[in-house]
């Protein structure tokens, strides 16, 4: 590993770090702490959302105009600290959520920037990307392995309010990775400043693919999936908590160590069975992991949840990574960017607000006099995602696809 290369590892591993050491166990902190209601659950969730929606304006008229990336990826992060210890010091969901809202707004470019630091610095982006990459999983897994391996998400610990410390502790490493940002290679703005690009970042420009039949399917599909999608993120951990299950932050780093593996595993799949069954067995897991929570709540079987959570890597790299490589594929030169603005914008953004939404209304739905009927509440998705890999596997025709790096 040379030194740039070493440099741009501990970018990722930080960046990462930060996300998945608080956004993981947020439901079960909202839930503990502050009583919070499925609808507010959802609705902190759903600041994800709202920052995927607006990270394209912060990253086109500011980033790729006026500012080199690495310095503006310090100064969000920089702002980032205060917005966690704000969260950290918040003694209730009403004043907790803006602050969520304006992180979330400031954390989500950083996403694209963090990928345009390395793009810039690497001589062979598509064979050196992914090794850099894949430290940012790891910094995900050592966030949930530490917060489990120090007892926060213990259920003594929680009902104290020890959850709080993953924001304080997010916190400290955001001013760390900000301070550190400013030290990356020079990343300076390429795009002239006569250029538009916010219909690019949109994709805006992309919209005459929608005029294909497949594309359209695939289109759809993607928006419907991320409505079941959303219950894992928001719900799993204040699941695994809630029915008593130990160390569930660092359990749910399995999920995080699969999509290592399937990402290995993803050109076979595609090579052997194509982008249409490759589809298909991406949404056909999501189904699969749903009903497995929803028979493993019952007694807590745990080979059962651990089995769901570890399906985790085939149900987002075999739909979302393939898609974006058929994304890719049908866009054609012209039009790259600008399609995976599209897809990016309608599952992050749309898909995932809706979500967010459905699933906070399900939980509140299904509250008992103690805890809540899981197995109802997970039978919900799994239905959902079952009607999207039937209206998939009815409408999409199969084709082939031209691949580059993969």
């Amino acid at each position: 590993m040379n030194p740039t290369t070493l440099r741009l590892s501990v970018m990722m591993f930080l960046q990462f770090f930060i996300w998945g050491g608080w956004f993981v166990t947020l439901g079960t902190f909202l839930g503990a702490t502050f009583s919070a209601s499925g609808g507010q659950i959802g609705q902190a969730f759903s600041t994800q959302s709202w920052g995927a929606i607006i990270a394209p304006f912060i990253v086109g008229l500011v980033a790729d105009r006026f500012f080199n990336a690495e310095r503006i990826l310090g100064v969000l992060h920089l702002i980032g600290a205060l917005l966690m210890y704000l969260m950290y010091s918040s003694s209730g969901f009403e004043s907790f959520y803006p602050y969520v809202l304006g992180y979330m707004i400031i954390y989500m470019p950083t996403l694209a920037l963090v990928n345009s630091v390395s793009f810039r610095q690497l001589t062979d982006p598509a064979a050196q990307f992914g090794k850099i990459r894949v430290w940012g999983t790891i910094g995900w897994i050592a966030a949930g392995l530490f917060i489990s391996t120090i007892g926060w998400d213990a259920q003594q610990a929680v009902a104290a309010g020890a959850l709080r410390n993953t924001f304080l502790m997010c916190s400290v490493v955001s001013l760390i990775l900000g301070v550190y940002s400013f030290t990356l290679p020079a990343t300076p703005p390429v795009r002239a400043a006569s250029q538009s690009v916010i219909s690019q970042a949109l994709g805006l420009d992309a919209l005459r693919l929608l005029k294909d039949r497949n594309f359209a399917v695939f289109f759809l599909s993607s928006v419907l999936i991320c409505i079941p999608l959303a219950f894992y993120y928001q719900n799993t951990n204040l699941f695994l908590a809630e029915i008593g299950v130990t160390n569930p932050t660092g359990k749910m780093t399995v999920g995080q160590m699969s999509e290592v593996l399937f990402m290995l595993l993803l050109p076979v799949f595609l090579n052997r069975y194509g982008i249409k069954k490759t589809l298909l067995i991406g949404m056909a897991a999501w189904v699969l992991r749903y009903v497995l929570f929803a028979f493993g709540a019952q007694d807590s079987v745990l080979v059962l949840l651990i089995a769901g959570i570890a399906l985790h890597g085939v149900c987002y790299d075999f739909f979302f990574v393939s898609g974006q490589i058929y994304t890719d594929s049908k866009a054609g030169e012209q039009y790259k960017s600008s399609a995976q603005g599209l897809i990016t914008l309608a599952t992050y953004g749309v898909g995932m607000l809706a979500g967010f939404k459905v699933a906070g209304m399900i939980y509140d739905q299904y509250a008992l006099t103690a805890g809540h009927d899981w197995k109802a509440i997970w039978l919900i998705p799994a239905a959902l995602a079952a009607g999207v890999f039937t209206l998939f596997a009815l409408a999409f025709k199969p084709e082939s696809i031209q691949r580059s790096g993969v």
